[in-house]
This record gives C-alpha cells, sequence and structure tokens, in this order.
C-alpha cells in the first residue's frame, strides 16, 4: 500500500516506539498491520509492547535483553539502539545455536542455549503462534530468566475467551494439519512463517501449566499514542524474585 493511498483516518499524537510526538496515519481499515507512526513505522502492537516495558521494566536500559525474531523498526529498533546489552535471535535450522549469523544470534525457543538465569528480559512480538511445542518455549523461557525477570510479548489472541486450537503439529519431522495452511511473514527462511496455534485468552493458563509462572494480560486502548486496533494484548509474565536469607522460610 502506497503513500499516495488517501489515510482512512489520521490523527496527532506521542509515539512511545521512537519516543516523538508524531501523526499517526492508517490507509487500511485493518489498523493492526497499517496504523502507522509516520516517524518510525511502528503499527499498534509494537507500541503497546513498548508501553508495557517502559512501565513494567523500566530499568530496560540497564538489563541483558533476548528478543527473538526482532522487527527492523519500532520497539525492536529502539531496544537495539538504546540497550547495550541486547541479544536479538533468529532460528536458522542450519546453524549450530549459539552461533551467530551475521549479527543474529541462533536460538531455537523450544530449546535456548542461553544458560539459566542469564537473560533480565525476553520479548517476542507475534513469535508464539508459530512454533510447534509452545510448552518448551514457556519452560526455556522461564529457565532462562533470572529471578525478577520478565518475559513480556505480543502474541495474536484470535481466538479470544475459546479455547486455543492446534492448526497444526509436528510427527517424525512431517507437518500435520488440523486446519487450513496459515502463514505469517518471516525475515528469514522463504518469508513465511506457519501458524501453528490460534490462541485465545487461556493462553495464560498455558504458561502457568508449562512453567509455573503468573501472566498479566495487558489491553490498552490509547489513540494519543497511537494504540488502537485488533488484537494487540500485551502478556507479561514474571519470575519472582529470590528469597532473601532472611525472608527464607525454615
Amino acid at each position: 500500500m502506497s503513500d499516495s493511498t488517501p489515510p482512512v483516518f489520521q490523527t496527532s499524537g506521542h509515539c512511545p516506539t521512537c519516543d516523538s510526538d508524531v501523526d499517526f496515519v492508517a490507509r487500511d481499515t485493518w489498523f493492526r498491520d497499517h496504523f502507522v507512526c509516520t516517524r518510525c513505522g511502528s503499527i499498534p502492537r509494537e507500541r503497546a509492547l513498548m508501553v508495557a516495558i517502559d512501565s513494567y521494566f523500566p530499568k530496560w536500559r540497564e538489563a541483558v535483553i533476548h528478543e527473538s525474531s526482532p522487527e527492523q523498526r519500532g520497539a525492536s529498533l529502539r531496544l537495539s539502539k538504546e540497550c547495550s546489552q541486547y541479544i536479538p535471535s533468529q532460528y536458522f535450522p542450519d546453524h549450530t545455536p549459539g552461533a551467530l549469523v551475521g549479527k543474529m544470534r541462533c536460538e531455537n525457543l523450544e530449546s535456548l542455549s542461553f544458560s539459566d538465569e542469564s537473560i533480565d528480559l525476553h520479548i517476542t512480538q507475534d513469535v508464539l503462534e508459530h512454533v510447534f511445542h509452545p510448552s518448551r518455549a514457556f519452560r526455556e523461557i522461564a529457565r532462562t530468566l533470572k529471578p525478577g525477570g520478565m518475559h513480556i510479548c505480543t502474541v495474536p489472541l484470535v481466538n479470544k475467551g475459546k479455547p486455543s486450537k492446534l492448526r497444526a503439529r509436528i510427527e517424525n519431522n512431517d507437518i500435520i494439519y488440523l486446519e487450513p495452511e496459515q502463514y505469517h511473514g518471516n525475515p528469514v527462511g522463504d518469508g513465511r512463517a506457519l501458524c501453528t496455534i490460534d490462541w485465545g485468552f487461556d493462553i495464560c493458563r498455558h504458561i502457568f501449566e508449562s512453567s509455573g509462572l503468573f501472566t498479566h494480560l495487558v489491553h490498552i486502548d490509547d489513540l494519543s499514542k497511537g494504540i488502537r486496533a485488533e488484537y494487540i494484548e500485551v502478556l507479561v509474565t514474571v519470575k519472582p524474585q529470590a528469597l532473601g536469607v532472611e525472608n527464607e522460610i525454615p
């Protein structure tokens, strides 16, 4: 869609991802992908994610941050510029986990190469609807988080109040399709990422059952920050702080 397409909606405000006073413009009625910041190109879910990070983890600039499959705009770009310990990763099946491929670290969310309790903040943006074994990913994220660390993410909760539903599974290295194939964009490989699950609000229960960690489900609707669209909830999973010696229970 070109910039010459007439806007269907436009407003002014402050963009949380580039921290600037800007115009927000939508040239399509599907705001989730098309309600953009005219300065940094971010979309509503990215701006909601940045607000959640600033609110729940305000010292992120000093943290060890791992982001799986980062964007080349919006929150990912800001985090990479302002956090000196920011680690971006993609999954490259033909490379060794932990190896660098260009400037990207090779990581599989289902089997991370990070040490136990080594990451302050994991970030995923629209990634968890593409993994075949989400429970493994939730456990690995919990394992590698430091006490007090968090996983802050977006994932389209398309099923809302209905149970989450598998779209595809893998058996003996073969993909078994349970629903018609559906793909999202992918910055690596053939440019397509298969959707493996339609998540609902019960994702919080799935995370707890997999990892033992509680998750906040955050919904933001704030036109002054350019945050308005469908499926832009932010999930904030928290690993409890370790008890100090003086607080230990005998």
